[in-house]
């Protein structure tokens, strides 16, 4: 037999034991627990950082597909406006195709894009402009040497031939068409960076005014007017400068009124001491826009025009007359309404660049304008004069006043001329006239040797 306590010592073990399987399942299930929970926190988290991942992933596809289309446009669309606006900047550039959503990097890249491809475009026209001026100077030089060659051979001709009037006339035309082709191969070299190819000596402001005037068709059009004194002069080496300026703004207002208007050309030296040649046409003016051109091509701050730039077929006049205003010093003005409702221009000469001739040493020439005087007035027959009387006498039978000094007689009315006295005729001199005349044909021929005698290639 066994003793009573032997099952209660079993029966609590086996209580002990059960306690502790429960302890032992209880702290399993709480770790189980646990671990479930942080099994779920770790599986929400992985679905936010997956959802994540995919917004930004979406964002960058989003982003890449925008970059994609800006490539797109920048190839399509602003790389040609951008060739346009590099012609003329009247073609503007678009911008971005999404301002607001593209980044500054993206932004900041694009630009550069456009940037560099500017200063490569730019780089490259311009030496091919340099290469083309190079080329155009060289071959207007050599013409313009031959030009000149020519024009003293058809000079020497003018003084040695003694032929039939037609022939002599047709001579002269072939002059006057020689110095019209020197003027436009003249400003050409002039455009391409050559100096003018004629060297003067200080030569009268009229002169160099007329001379301009006759290397143009339709010189007849143009009437000169001179206010100046006849010494006043140009230094030798702004005068053929000036003569090219002169005549350029003469044939611009030529081509740019009709056929049957004149262009009036005024000489005037101001009060201080500048001289001003005036051109006034009657044509139909500049638009606003060819007239800001116009004065940006004429002055001397931009002289950066390419060849390109001067239209098809290239206007060449402004671009000579602005690179020798930025050589020699003086003035052009174009942006002036003329009286007649055409364009007045105005080249303005400096004193440092005027000169005084001596007129008996160098007389001026016979076809210069002389300078206008104001109109004389009419007179008339002076009266009849009295013979004074000695002062004593005047003493004498001066009446005298209440107060002993001597009166004023009046006079009496003068007697009546019966009109102006009549012209006499005088015969004409056969040879008067003779002399007249062939000494206007030794000053024509002297002017025409001093003006043209120093010339160079």
């Amino acid at each position: 037999m066994t003793s009573p306590s032997e099952p209660a010592v079993v029966l609590g073990a086996v209580t002990l034991v059960m306690a502790v399987v429960a302890l032992l399942l209880a702290l399993s299930r709480r770790k189980q627990v646990r671990r479930c929970r942080e099994m779920d926190a770790a599986l929400k988290s992985a679905e936010a950082r997956t959802r994540s991942a995919e917004s930004r992933t979406d964002d960058l596809e989003a982003r890449e597909e925008r970059f994609r289309a800006e490539v797109g446009h920048l190839v399509s669309t602003r790389l040609p406006a951008l060739k346009l606006n590099l012609i003329s900047s009247h073609h503007p550039v678009p911008g971005l195709l999404h301002e607001t959503t593209t980044g500054p990097e993206e932004a900041e890249l694009l630009d550069s894009v456009l940037a560099k491809v500017s200063e490569i475009v730019l780089t490259e026209r311009r030496r091919v402009d340099a290469a083309a001026r190079a080329a155009l100077r060289g071959a207007s030089q050599d013409s313009q040497a031959l030009s000149y060659r020519l024009q003293s051979e058809l000079d020497a001709l003018q003084r040695e031939f003694t032929g039939s009037r037609q022939l002599t006339h047709r001579m002269l035309a072939a002059d006057h068409l020689n110095e019209q082709n020197l003027r436009l191969v003249q400003r050409t070299a002039i455009v391409c960076g050559a100096w003018p190819g004629h060297v003067r000596k200080d030569t009268y402001v009229a002169e160099i005014v007329t001379g301009a005037s006759s290397r143009l068709r339709g010189f007849d059009r143009i009437k000169i007017n001179s206010r100046i004194a006849t010494n006043v002069g140009i230094v030798g080496r702004a005068a053929e400068p000036v003569a090219v300026a002169c005549a350029e703004l003469m044939a611009n207002a030529l081509e740019h009124s009709r056929d049957d208007l004149a262009v009036d050309v005024s000489l005037i030296q101001t009060g201080n001491g500048n001289v001003s040649i005036t051109v006034d046409d009657a044509g139909k003016g500049m638009t606003a826009e060819a007239a800001a051109r116009g004065v940006r091509l004429v002055s001397a701050a931009d002289q950066d025009v390419m060849l390109t730039e001067l239209g098809d077929p290239p206007s060449q006049g402004f671009v000579a007359i602005g690179r020798l205003v930025a050589d020699y010093g003086f003035h052009v003005s174009i942006d002036n309404p003329s009286p007649y409702g055409g364009v007045r221009a105005v080249v303005t000469i400096p004193p440092n660049l005027l000169a005084s001739i001596d007129e008996e040493a160098e007389p001026p020439s016979a076809m210069a304008p002389q300078p206008t005087v104001a109109p004389k007035a009419e007179r008339r027959p002076a009266p009849p004069v009295e013979t004074a009387p000695s002062d004593e006498t005047s003493r004498a039978s001066a009446p005298e006043g209440a107060d002993g000094l001597p009166q004023r007689r009046r006079r009496g009315p003068a007697a009546s001329t019966g009109g102006l006295a009549v012209p006499s005729y005088r015969a004409p001199d056969p040879e008067r006239s003779r002399k007249a005349w062939s000494e206007f044909q030794d000053g024509l021929e002297g002017s025409r040797t001093g003006s043209d005698s120093e010339e160079t290639k």
